[in-house]
């Protein structure tokens, strides 16, 4: 980790509800580049089955922090981002389901609502990275309300949400927004970035053309998708990355991971890589146990207690 960050006063345009889970805005008026017309939200229950939720959102008009807190909390933090490939945002396999895992670890959860790049707003390549840096950030101004330490704050991303949490790790820094109040003096570098069967590379020959596309528009030229990548973007202030891939993922190619484990070795920053012969895409926390790679949150858990993000022993 970085120099300590100590956590602020919370800002009067980020009250936190009183509710157990609240929904905060993420910005005080309308998020940069809003469209003269707003997207309108969608739901799209993908499950059959009346007990079970696999829903996909979309026309996201005011990105969101939605917060699931621990009985116990340890002082541990995830902003949890779901992918979709940018078209839109698996929220229960990549955001619910994922929450559950964590916060019986203890862990507070920020499941993040960004918005779409394909819905009208200006600068479309960094509206997500605009909402993931915001995010960070409202979540270090709030952490004194919610019981986090601000110096463990870890992002766990999915897909096109793996890219986005991989962009965040390597372009924390990047100006993508004119500041709006103080919480955007605080750092948006998380403390470990999880990339599970992540989006990479948006140049390389194994890129998945739906996140390219839905990112960046069509047609893109190289240079747009030179910026886009996040392997493009790694340095000496790179956070810590974790990487989950199966090798016969038929969408985003493992490719995708193991080029970037690479590039962060030859960096010489902290990345564990596992990498298993099945599993497929989008499996989040649903795969049969006896599947190798449903290992993930344990070994993800223990890279992060490595790092001292997570604590040594879970909440009794």
């Amino acid at each position: 980790m970085l120099g300590a960050i100590t956590a602020t006063p919370l800002l009067p345009g980020i009250a936190a509800a009183q509710a157990a889970d609240d929904t905060i805005a993420l910005w005080p008026g309308s998020p940069p580049g809003a469209p003269a017309s707003l997207p309108v939200r969608k739901v799209e229950q993908r499950s059959k089955d009346p007990a079970f939720n696999d829903r996909w959102l979309t026309g996201i008009a005011m990105p969101t922090l939605t917060v699931r807190r621990p009985a116990r909390p340890t002082g541990a933090a995830v902003m949890l981002v779901p992918g979709g490939g940018y078209g839109f945002l698996a929220w229960d396999n990549e955001g619910e389901e994922q929450a559950r895992w964590l916060t019986a670890r203890g862990v507070t959860c920020y499941i993040l609502t960004y918005r779409l790049p394909g819905e009208g707003w200006a600068k479309r390549a960094l509206v997500p990275l605009q909402d993931a840096q915001r995010g960070m950030r409202v979540i270090r101004v709030r952490a004194a309300r919610d019981g986090v330490d601000p110096n463990r704050i870890a992002v766990l991303g999915f897909s096109a949400g793996g890219h986005l949490a991989g962009s965040l790790a390597t372009r924390h820094a990047e100006p993508t927004y004119a500041p709006v109040d103080a919480a955007d003096r605080l750092s948006a570098r998380p403390d470990l970035a999880g990339l599970i069967y992540p989006v990479v590379s948006l140049v390389a020959p194994f890129t998945h053309v739906g996140s390219r596309d839905n990112l960046l528009g069509k047609p893109s030229d190289d240079t747009a998708r030179r910026a886009a990548s996040v392997e493009t973007h790694v340095d000496a202030q790179s956070a810590p990355v974790f990487l989950v891939h199966a090798s016969d993922d038929g969408i985003v190619p493992i490719e995708n991971s193991l080029s970037l484990y690479r590039i962060l070795l030859a960096a010489k920053r902290p990345a564990e890589l596992h990498a298993f012969d099945k599993g497929g895409h989008g499996f989040g926390v649903r795969l049969p146990k006896d599947t190798p790679a449903a290992a993930w949150p344990t070994l993800f858990t223990a890279f992060a207690t490595h790092l001292g993000v997570f604590p040594p022993t879970p909440p009794s």
